[in-house]
């Protein structure tokens, strides 16, 4: 007798899922939901106010996947629980916090190439990716105030 998987076609996500903006805002809930399943919460998929296109044991593993291969050290790891139990990333402009800043975007930029391959959070979008568009938006809106000048001067 064969086994049904939960998922029988692996690499696709669910269609109605919000992706994280990014890496830090995905570690901060993956923070949260095991500081709540630590308290003894249960999670059931597809009930949370956004449905997420990961589990939070999927980001254990990517974090896992990265120390073993040593693309993240033990201090990476520990400046990640201590900002991430904090929720709040540590502050360049205290003297103390600077070498924990560092690690810190060090962290999530390893930890964010992986999650964008997944389609767990956004793809960075290049700053000018759609420069035509940008600009065709940027010279619709000026002729538009243009227009609306000649106009109020009449």
């Amino acid at each position: 007798m064969t086994s049904r998987r939960k998922n029988d076609n692996p690499g696709e996500k669910p269609v109605n899922t919000v992706p994280f903006r990014d890496a830090e805002e995905a570690w901060f809930w993956f923070v949260a939901a095991q500081a709540a399943k630590n308290d003894g919460a249960r999670f059931s998929a597809g009930t949370a106010l956004y449905p997420r296109p990961c589990e939070p044991l999927d980001i254990l593993k990517v974090l896992d996947r990265l120390y073993r291969t040593r693309r993240l050290v033990r201090d990476h790891l520990l400046v990640l629980r201590h900002y991430g139990r904090r929720h709040l990333p540590p502050d360049p402009h205290r003297k103390k916090e600077i070498r924990a800043y560092q690690l810190w975007h060090e962290a999530l930029e390893r930890i964010g190439v992986v999650l964008a391959r997944k389609g767990i959070i956004e793809k960075p979008r290049a700053v000018h990716e759609n420069w035509a568009h940008e600009a065709i938006l940027y010279e619709n809106a000026n002729m538009n105030l243009q227009f609306e000048e000649g106009i109020a001067a009449e």
